[in-house]
């Protein structure tokens, strides 16, 4: 017997919302017809079936009709040519006919379908009707904490301290205190520190995973977020090579300046780590300091009794004759040209790493 197929494209069709009794789906004949020589046959769902889905699934099944009357061809198709959004339909005409159906719904809601089976010589099969309900996808409980990394090799993210604070061990409350946040440095600058980690504890409480100017170097702890400022970016990063005497600052990954330092003596050493930049220093009347220099958080751990902590600065000098070297008290020094142009391109909040 000779066959043809055919292919139906997507239309849309509107879905209703509503809430309907779930049911499950029959794959039993419909009764054959006393009428008509044209009839449904397996696994053609019963009429009137419906389907219980989740959004995002599918659910398919296959058609299927016959005829006795010799010659004749049977034509499966949807009512009026209209699918839902999300459904394909592919049929094959013949004595018997065969179809499939899929559909993946695009929205929540109730989907009525019909489908006919006719053959121009035959007559026509009574039509079928299916309902499908597609359930609306159960938002996931979110499962605290939620941790998102802030800073990385590229970009770095900083914050002013808002109010005096303490920083603990763990992101509660009740956890050790590593020690406490001032609103101001001993250099009379607005403190800062670097956001390492963001922690969600609860629908509307955050914590921030801080590095700490303090002693033992390389120090975190958690501090509430509402005790800091605005979150800003930077996306430079300074990086000084204790080996090679060299201060390189990147940006979002790329070298844009390079020179010669001088650092620690090997009693007084510059501290290795990851520290950050916290304040820009302006018009010193010691020219031991040259024109600019910046405050970091890393910190001398054997002169600690010096004004302020001892911590570590990177500055100009008016003996640059000493360079490249290992010179200094542990600060970075540099030629006065040099820290002029890093302060051009280098802002607060700025990582450090002391190799």
């Amino acid at each position: 017997m000779p066959q043809k197929s055919s292919t139906f494209s997507v239309a849309r069709f509107p879905v209703t919302l509503a809430v309907t009794a779930a049911a499950l789906l029959l794959l039993i004949p419909a009764a054959r017809s006393e009428t008509s020589p044209v009839v449904w046959m397996p696994p053609t769902p019963k009429d009137e079936a419906r389907f219980d889905i989740k959004l995002g699934a599918q659910v398919a099944f296959t058609l299927t009709a016959s005829t006795t009357l010799p010659g004749a061809v049977v034509h499966i198709a949807p009512v009026g040519g209209v699918l839902p959004l999300g459904a394909t339909f592919n049929s094959s005409d013949g004595a018997v006919a065969r179809a499939s159906f899929r559909f993946r719904p695009t929205e929540a809601g109730d989907v009525k379908l019909r489908f006919a089976a006719a053959s121009g010589s035959a007559g026509a099969a009574p039509s079928l009707t299916y309902r499908v309900h597609v359930a609306a996808e159960t938002p996931q409980a979110v499962r605290y904490p939620v941790t998102s990394a802030l800073s990385d090799a590229k970009v770095a993210r900083w914050a002013v301290v808002k109010r005096r604070v303490v920083a603990r061990a763990q992101p509660r409350a009740s956890a050790r205190a590593v020690t406490t946040l001032e609103t101001m440095t001993s250099d009379d600058t607005q403190n800062l520190v670097l956001v390492l980690d963001s922690v969600q504890v609860s629908n509307n409480v955050t914590w921030y995973r801080v590095r700490l100017p303090i002693l033992p170097n390389n120090s975190t702890g958690y501090v509430r977020a509402a005790s800091l400022g605005t979150l800003y970016t930077v996306h430079t990063h300074l990086y000084v090579d204790r080996a090679r005497l060299t201060a390189t600052l990147m940006r979002d990954g790329k070298p844009i300046f390079k020179t010669s330092v001088g650092v620690g003596r090997s009693y007084w050493p510059t501290p290795r780590g990851e520290f950050y930049v916290r304040s820009k220093l302006t018009g010193f009347g010691d020219p031991t300091y040259g024109p600019i220099a910046f405050g970091t958080s890393a910190r001398s751990a054997v002169l600690t009794d010096w004004p302020g902590g001892g911590f570590v600065g990177i500055h100009g000098t008016n003996e640059p004759e000493i360079l490249p070297g290992r010179v200094s008290h542990g600060c970075v020094r540099m030629q006065n040209a040099a820290i002029l142009k890093l302060a051009r391109l280098m802002p607060v909040g700025t990582p450090l790493t002391v190799l």
